[in-house]
């Protein structure tokens, strides 16, 4: 007897499973765990508690993962509820980057607990976190033993640390809030770090080239001056030095961290991301230009990438570097964390963040989300009667 059974689910490369659930972990994915039988009950038929059939008519995927979200409900500038940007929107797993430092990592724990959507933390290096805009402005901020502590408190949580080197947030300090990071990474085994780029100073070629393997460049497509390109179009040569070394591109849409133009002419040269993410907070969810993540992967559909490129950057792709490695993948062993969703033909049009709309031919819709086995609806969901169990 399985937890729960679902049939017919078309994955992105085209095949139909059968994927069968205990315990939250896939225990069998197959195209015939199920036979046709007369007479009886789907829970008979399939021996599951519960089964959902999706008939091959809507596509399944690992949970998608925002690895760049802003879900701290305290934070007084950038705040959202982790549901809202988690599982109402299909997503089954949000990393926050940033909002908190070690001052209030402790509260934003206990406040995830009570949350459907998996939740994570990129710690801010900056102790206050992003209560102000400036948090790096002042080296005092970045207190190397109260981020040691946090981290040690906060084994599994804690993916990784956060530094935003842009000249509003750095202040006179240029490169220096960095260096202490990549102190304070390699006093911690070398977690995870992600650097959000912006205007400068500092330089995005100091930053880059400051960069190690597994280091994150988040806003990867902005399109500031101080972005990856030259005024030429070409890549930047210490971004070039930065890939080769293993340093990660990731989307980090944003309110204004995210152009077509760039990332038009970056993807055009091969220059793809590593992980899409959405950058969504309350405002940017609202009123745009972000919406959800699910809209920010479809802008991608206008750039070039397959449905397979786009979904591997936020399942398989965002494990890898996020280094969540129960999670990303169909297949027996990992989580049962899903996305069911709709790929729908129609024209959408979408916005980046420099105010440039462009239409795409088509678009992402999460119908529901499935967390460690657990059915979760979206509101496109709810309409759908396939979820009738």
């Amino acid at each position: 007897m399985y937890d729960f059974i679902i049939t017919g689910a078309l994955l992105v490369d085209g095949r139909q499973v059968d994927i069968a659930i205990n315990n939250g972990k896939i225990v069998a994915v197959s195209t015939a765990i199920t036979e046709d039988k007369e007479n009886q009950t789907k829970s008979q038929i399939y021996s599951a508690k519960k089964v959902l059939d999706l008939a091959g008519k809507y596509y399944l995927s690992a949970g998608w993962i925002d690895s760049h979200v802003h879900c701290y409900p305290a934070s007084p500038i950038y705040h959202d509820e982790a549901d809202l940007v988690g599982v109402a929107s299909g997503v089954t797993t949000v990393v926050d980057a940033g909002s908190i430092g070690a001052n209030d990592v402790d509260d934003f724990y206990r406040l995830t607990r009570a949350a459907k959507t998996h939740v994570y933390a990129f710690l801010n290096i900056a102790k206050t976190g992003i209560m102000t805009q400036n948090e790096l402005a002042d080296m005092a901020q970045i207190d190397k033993q109260s981020v040691t502590e946090a981290i040690a408190r906060n084994p599994g949580f804690i993916l990784g640390i956060k530094a935003r080197m842009s000249s509003s947030v750095v202040g006179k300090n240029g490169i220096k809030p960095l260096v202490r990071a990549k102190e304070i990474q390699q006093e911690n085994n070398q977690l995870p770090l992600m650097v959000h780029i912006g205007n400068n100073s500092p330089d995005l070629d100091e930053i880059a080239d400051l960069l190690t393997q597994g280091d994150i460049i988040t806003h990867c497509y902005n399109g500031k001056p101080n972005r990856i390109l030259t005024p030429a179009g070409a890549l930047r040569e210490s971004i070039q030095r930065a890939l080769k070394r293993g340093v990660l591109l990731d989307v980090g849409h944003g309110s204004a961290s995210f152009s077509f133009d760039v990332a038009e002419l970056a993807i055009k040269q091969g220059i793809y991301p590593h992980t899409i993410s959405s950058d969504i907070y309350c405002r940017n969810r609202l009123n745009g230009p972000v919406h959800s993540l699910a809209t920010v992967m479809s802008k991608f559909f206008t750039l070039g990438l397959s449905l397979e490129q786009v979904i591997r950057c936020v399942t398989e792709n965002a494990a890898h570097a996020l280094r969540l490695t129960d999670k990303g993948v169909v297949d027996t062993g990992y989580d049962a964390d899903f996305t069911i969703f709709e790929l729908k033909q129609q024209p959408q049009v979408f916005n980046d963040s420099e105010g440039k709309s462009v239409t795409g031919e088509k678009y992402l819709v999460p119908l529901a989300a499935v967390v460690a086995g657990d059915l979760v609806l979206t509101d496109e969901g709810k309409s759908k009667d396939v979820f009738s169990l």
